[in-house]
């Protein structure tokens, strides 16, 4: 049986998502990056996004940030909410955050992310992991390096996305990188990267001796790849009715509308005229419409 993940995706990871892809078969959950100052100084909404619901153990809560002592008190606080494992985002790709030196851009200071590994293993008890990019560009591929100075730093594990920061999420997601890092260390390695099938799970764990997949945007729109077979048109029916269930009970009413929008335009992949079908998705304001016109597709 391959352990498969969901991977933590900025505005995408939520309560409703994680509970649709817990249901279809996917292993431990990952929330989407939480920013570890907001935490701190009580930002609702950052704790909003660090609120889970029983059933989604067992849950890793993932916190962005660059500042060591921050982001342990930050960890030392999801741990009393009941988290089984913490995870630092060292892969966010986006220019706002590593300008901040966060996300991908702790890759860049070796020395630094072993302080911060330090100080963040000091602060909990429960498992501690680390999801990383190849490097920052060509020229600092260094996967292997910051995996082994985690492992010395008593990370639990750890997330290897082949791609460089400079890369973004463009070409071949190289997996020999993600081999090497297994390679390297002997803590668990979670390889991640254009898993779209469980042909591609298997032939990733094959390929780079990964204890584990976990799957981003092969998910979108297709959560039912965490149950490892191809499932009939009426149970993805089925499941997408269930995960606009769960985003209007979980969701306050301007944020469901516009997850039910971005999620039912990733279902349509595949529709006929489905370029078209979205524009008029994102176009309708009602979730009534909405629904209409998606299933009026259907």
């Amino acid at each position: 049986m391959i352990d498969l993940r969901l991977a933590p995706m900025a505005a995408v990871t939520n309560a409703p998502f994680r509970l649709v892809a817990r249901e279809c078969g996917a292993g431990r959950l990952t929330s989407e990056e939480i920013d570890a100052r907001g935490l701190v100084e009580g930002s609702a909404r950052t704790a909003e996004l660090a609120s889970f619901r029983p059933e989604e153990h067992p849950i890793a809560l993932q916190l962005l940030g660059a500042d060591p002592d921050v982001l342990a008190e930050a960890a030392r606080r999801l741990e009393t909410t009941g988290a089984d494992a913490i995870d630092l985002n060292m892969g966010c790709p986006v220019a706002k955050i590593v300008a901040k030196g966060q996300g991908s851009a702790l890759m860049r200071d070796p020395l630094g992310a072993a302080v911060v590994f330090r100080t963040m293993r000091k602060a909990i008890g429960v498992d501690f992991t680390i999801k990383i990019r190849g490097g920052w560009d060509d020229h600092t591929v260094n996967a292997v390096e910051i995996a082994r100075i985690a492992e010395g730093e008593g990370v639990d594990a750890i997330t290897v996305h082949p791609r460089t920061r400079s890369q973004q999420y463009s070409g071949r997601a190289p997996w020999e990188i993600i081999a090497s890092v297994v390679d390297a260390v002997a803590i668990p390695v979670i390889g991640n990267g254009d898993v779209r099938s469980l042909a591609d799970a298997r032939a990733m764990i094959e390929a780079t001796g990964c204890a584990a997949v976990m799957i981003g945007r092969g998910a979108l729109g297709a959560p039912w790849i965490f149950g490892g077979s191809e499932t009939p048109r009426k149970d993805r029916a089925r499941i997408i009715r269930r995960h606009d269930e769960l985003i209007q009970e979980l969701l306050p009413p301007r944020t469901a509308v516009i997850q039910l929008k971005k999620h039912l335009a990733w279902y349509a992949s595949g529709f006929p005229h489905a370029a078209r079908l979205r524009e008029e998705l994102f176009r309708a304001e009602e979730p009534t419409e909405v629904r209409e016109i998606f299933w009026g597709a259907w």
